[in-house]
């Protein structure tokens, strides 16, 4: 009966699409015909109308060196394995993200022409159409025709227009790759899924010349006309409010405001103007992102490097510093930045969209914080994106800085992006001054509990490098409670005593002083910033009991 109920919390919040297209995912393999699809005719190819001068900016972190790559090495989500050159397609046993990557091809742009040429070539002959084949999945396929057109059309225009053969090649394998796309949208999911697909066929229907790229342009216009303004929310954040992925969305819009088509400039200059606002919020001083949800570092492109390429796209200066207060009330994420390189981010908002809550994490009133430019308390991060339980932990309330009660999550996730009951924030005020700012709140996600339990938080910053914290649980039977705060790898606690702990960390020292209506401890944890890595970390852990349960702490840096 559990497992029933939770899937039914979970099915409820879909769309129809989604259902319809869940539905029509499982049943078009049993008598889908990809022999007779890869026959059909290819028409000729009318050459390509980017400008000789489009920039196209490499993807990702572009971690796999050309000498690795040359002698069989690929490294993907922080994991290396020799696979040959030329090499192995089907790597069934290795992890899935894992084989995602290697079909994603971001690696190609580390190959002078004649290497990627010959390693597309193979894929070709080699990694044919036919049901199971991980690089046909319409997710890679997305990915890998984007990187395609963005290293033969832009890095390698001049080989690529002197070398008729294998254009015509490429072509053949475009054609092939944008109809099964086109016939395998992932309106099953939607989100950044549906997002990715529609780009590259907005991508790579800018392209080229004829009738075929006008349809599959056509048609991924039609899409982000649609998914823009879904997506993309009035403060600039992408809706499944993972920084991770808001990356990822910058990326494409300014891949495609790169390719100066100018229905498609008109389309994406101005979400792609308050997206990058978005990002420079989000960022710790360290310039790289918040691990809010679903994030993780060392994935996609450096937040400065993303910020530096659509200024020039837009012709707008996006250097200057944003000192104070920010709020994006739509994300429900509020903060502080100042010039001594402190930064406090807090989340009040949402899980995610309702109908695609894949990338959300238990994290209701979750925070991080650096000081002097470190940080120093820090959301777990992500450690996979299989179910285990790595990723059951990271999900988890007691993954992150917020209170947790009865050793229950605000939401309940499960698989590896499912999530069934999930809480609501409430009443939530963002009152801000020169100095500083006070966010106040509450949730519901544990109004399930037997007593009803609702959890109120109100954070208060100031400028000199104070955080206060104070919550309040109320319940009508007595609850269990556990507020965490998780220190950064390299914080070491310097003394403990009576609800009073002194933590050094590489740019200093902060005290921290609890109330004395919670038992204090140091718990042993592990901070996971990157995919496939953890760092041992302490939590600091205040436990009560109670009905009406009121806890405080608050943090001073001491330099």
């Amino acid at each position: 009966m559990y497992k029933l109920s939770r899937l039914y919390h979970t099915v409820k919040h879909l769309k129809s699409e989604q259902v319809y297209g869940q539905i029509w995912n499982r049943l078009r393999g049993k008598f889908e015909n990809t022999e007779h699809f890869c026959k059909q005719s290819v028409p000729e190819c009318d050459g390509c109308r980017w400008p000789a001068s489009i920039e196209i900016l490499p993807p990702g972190m572009q971690d796999n060196k050309t000498e690795h790559l040359l002698n069989g090495k690929f490294s993907f989500v922080n994991c290396t394995h020799n696979i040959g050159w030329m090499p192995e397609w089907n790597c069934e046993y290795l992890p899935k993200l894992w084989q995602y990557n290697l079909h994603y091809f971001e690696w190609l742009w580390a190959l002078e022409y004649e290497d990627a040429k010959a390693v597309v070539s193979d894929w070709i002959d080699s990694h044919k159409l036919a049901r199971g084949q991980v690089g046909w999945e319409p997710y890679p396929v997305s990915l890998r025709l984007m990187n395609w057109c963005g290293v033969f059309f832009s890095k390698h225009r001049v080989d690529i227009e002197s070398d008729g053969e294998f254009t015509e090649r490429l072509w053949k394998s475009f054609f092939l790759q944008c109809q099964w796309l086109i016939k395998h949208l992932e309106v099953h999911l939607l989100g950044n899924h549906y997002f990715e697909n529609a780009a590259a066929l907005v991508f790579v229907g800018s392209c080229f010349e004829g009738q075929s790229a006008k349809k599959w342009l056509d048609c991924g216009l039609g899409i982000l006309h649609e998914q823009i303004p879904e997506q993309i929310l009035p403060d600039g954040m992408h809706f499944e409010l993972s920084p991770m992925y808001h990356s990822r969305m910058v990326y494409l819009l300014a891949i495609l405001a790169a390719t100066k088509n100018r229905l498609i400039t008109e389309l994406v200059e101005e979400p792609l103007e308050r997206m990058v606002d978005a990002l420079k919020k989000i960022c710790h001083p360290d310039g790289q992102i918040a691990l809010l949800n679903d994030s993780a570092l060392g994935i996609y492109n450096e937040p400065d490097q993303l910020i530096e390429y659509c200024g020039k796209l837009l012709d707008r200066d996006f250097s200057q510093e944003q000192c104070g207060n920010f709020e994006l009330p739509n994300a429900g994420y509020y903060g502080w930045r100042d010039k001594d390189d402190n930064y406090v981010i807090c989340d009040a908002g949402n899980i995610g969209p309702d109908y695609i809550p894949g990338h959300a994490h238990a994290d209701i009133f979750n925070f991080e914080l650096s000081l002097g430019g470190q940080r120093v308390i820090i959301d777990s991060g992500v450690y996979d994106y299989v179910e285990s339980d790595e990723r059951r932990y990271c999900r988890s309330t007691a993954a992150h800085n917020t209170v947790e009660i009865n050793g229950l999550d605000q939401c309940e996730c499960w698989g590896a992006f499912r999530v069934a009951r999930r809480g609501y924030p409430r009443d939530i005020k963002f009152q801000a001054d020169e100095n500083g700012f006070v966010l106040s709140g509450n949730h519901s996600g544990y109004e399930r509990v037997p007593g009803g339990p609702i959890h109120h938080r109100a954070v208060h910053w100031h400028e000199s490098g104070r955080l206060k914290i104070c919550d309040r649980i109320t319940s009508k039977r007595p609850v269990h409670s556990i507020s965490h705060m998780h220190l950064h790898s390299e914080c070491e606690i310097v003394s403990f005593n009576d609800h009073e702990i002194i933590v050094s960390y590489p740019a200093g020292q902060f005290l921290i002083n609890m109330s004395k209506q919670s038992v204090v401890s140091i718990v042993n944890s592990h901070y996971c910033p990157r995919f496939g890595i953890k760092l041992k970390s302490n939590v600091i852990c205040m436990t009560s009991e109670g009905s009406d349960i009121r806890l405080a702490y608050s943090l001073m840096n001491m330099d």
